[in-house]
């Protein structure tokens, strides 16, 4: 149905895709994996019409024989919704935040004039009803800050498939979801191929998200396609080089010891925490909402402790309850034996510090790394070798002091969350938490930001707490683990026992929708190295 004949991209003269030859059959899902920066974004924008300025395309797209890279940007709009569909990664930014969600499902049909307004609104109540949004919980005045990460990708499904497109491109669509409803989302997008016909290509850097639902696979390297196979061929055999490394480092395991230490450095115990809710009626009570739910745990110096779970679980009200942002209405939480709350001094905040999921969001982009990495001095005050220390940081993170005076845009992703452990680091303290540290990076980038971690561990006897939906991490960097739902802890004990006989239905449910790569499918490697 659609075909890339020789595609080659360049923009002001720096090539960017090279001669990428591929086809998609209708009801087909096509999988295209890679690390970031090799083109898989790029082939999708080559398709949809979006290239950036500066951009210059070569060779042929072909749609049922026309060639998309000759028509004008008025006939791509024609197209664009109608033949072809695209789903990007992060639901928020694609989504209008004034417009309703039934407003931007129906806003598809009109400018494509398929219906009136009327007509429109009643598509979007199917539309939005079909990805399981249905209209009891989820009405078409709703906007998208009143749903979850999976709720908002739901919204852009509907919208895409609206039209019922030839083509849906989904780029990452599930990279910031939890298990369950990454599985969700998953099982959606096979079914709408399934019923419609339509064409599937899945961009993603996850290879057991793409063993779970692609039909065929390509294999994308600095802009090129170096191999491409039916998904099982592929896993199966791994005849390019760079493959083989993106599957070592899917199941990389990083090399830590296991903690020694006895004495609890965190300890929790018995922690709620309550919000209130809006009133329903003027004079009526003030309903209270439970976040955590007498929650208890230790965490000894040195060890490294999971916390898993859906979103909405808990997760990150427990992490700020911990970090001394919020208050808590009943328990404790102790560093080192001292109570940990929003009213505690500065030099026992320094003892804590965190790793946010997004580095790029959490700096700001008009510092250089130095001043970046000197945030944290505002707690203890500035040492006198403050160069000496940010200069010692740079190098135990694998970065160069020349570095410090670049802007964080000049890094790529992996190198800006090395430079959010720096940072970290710079107080030396004890604990550090983790809230999705990895999840956002590629296999590759993903194996040595773990290794890293494990590294400065054993070297500086550093506690972690990962807080993570990606299983596959936590089961390889942490010694326990706990399981999160509805604020309660349902099950904790040793990784490999939590993983290997998960005894709540909670957890093994968890378990069960992660995606895996079949073990059988490994086994031709294994054969070949022997």
């Amino acid at each position: 149905m659609i075909e890339l004949d020789r595609l080659s991209v360049d923009i002001r003269g720096t090539p960017i895709l090279r001669d990428v030859s591929l086809s998609l059959a209708a009801g087909e899902v096509f999988g295209l994996v890679g690390e970031s920066g090799s083109g898989k974004s790029m082939t999708a924008l080559a398709l949809m019409g979006l290239l950036p300025k500066g951009a210059r395309a070569t060779g042929a797209i072909r749609l049922d024989g026309e060639d998309l890279l000759g028509l004008s940007e008025r006939q791509m709009c024609d197209r664009r919704g109608r033949v072809l569909g695209m789903i990007f990664q992060e639901p928020m930014t694609a989504l209008n935040p004034v417009q309703t969600i039934g407003d931007q499902v129906a806003e598809t049909l009109l400018i494509h004039g398929r219906a009136g307004r009327a007509e429109a609104r009643d598509a979007a109540r199917r539309m939005l009803d079909r990805v399981g949004l249905t209209a009891d919980r989820f009405p078409l005045t709703r906007y998208p800050h009143e749903l979850s990460g999976g709720q908002r990708q739901r919204v852009c499904i509907a919208l895409v498939i609206a039209l019922r497109p030839r083509l849906l491109i989904a780029d990452e669509p599930t990279t910031a979801l939890d298990v369950t409803t990454q599985a969700g989302i998953l099982d959606l997008l096979g079914r709408l191929v399934r019923e419609e016909g339509m064409a599937l290509m899945l961009i993603t850097h996850d290879l057991a998200v793409t063993a779970r639902i692609a039909d065929r696979v390509a294999v994308m390297e600095k802009g090129r396609i170096v191999e491409t196979a039916p998904t099982e061929t592929l896993f199966r055999q791994r005849r390019h080089p760079y493959t083989r490394a993106l599957f070592g480092a899917s199941t990389h395991q990083p090399d830590r010891m296991p903690a020694t230490g006895d004495a609890p450095l965190l300890s929790v115990e018995g922690v709620v925490r309550d919000y209130r809710l809006p009133r329903r009626t003027v004079l009526g009570p003030t309903p209270m909402f439970r976040a955590v739910n007498g929650v208890s745990f230790t965490l000894r110096q040195g060890e490294s402790l999971g916390l898993v779970g859906e979103s909405g679980c808990g997760k990150s009200t427990l992490t700020r309850a911990i970090l001394g942002l919020e208050p808590v209405q009943a328990g404790r939480i102790t560093l080192g034996g001292q109570t940990i709350s929003p009213a505690m001094p500065n030099a026992m905040r320094a003892r804590m510090q965190v790793v946010f999921q997004d580095p790029y969001g959490s700096f700001n982009p008009r510092h250089k790394v130095e001043r970046l990495i000197a945030e944290p001095f505002h707690l203890t005050g500035r040492p006198a070798d403050a160069g000496k220390r940010i200069d010692a940081a740079l190098r135990e993170v694998g970065l160069s002091p020349d570095d410090r005076h670049k802007y964080p845009h000049e890094f790529s992703g992996g190198q800006r969350q090395r430079i959010a452990i720096a940072r970290a680091l710079i107080t030396r303290p004890s604990l550090i938490l983790l809230d999705e540290a990895v999840s956002a990076l590629d296999v590759r980038v993903r194996a040595q930001v773990l290794d890293l971690l494990a590294d400065l561990q054993a070297r500086h006897g550093l506690s972690y707490l990962f807080v993570s939906h990606d299983l596959s991490v936590v089961r390889r960097i942490t010694d326990r683990v706990m399981v999160m739902n509805a604020g309660e802890i349902v099950e904790a004990g040793e990784t490999a026992q939590v993983f290997r006989a998960p005894t709540h239905p909670y957890t093994k449910s968890l378990i069960a929708a992660a995606p895996t790569i079949p073990e059988a499918w490994r086994e031709e490697e294994t054969a070949d190295a022997g």
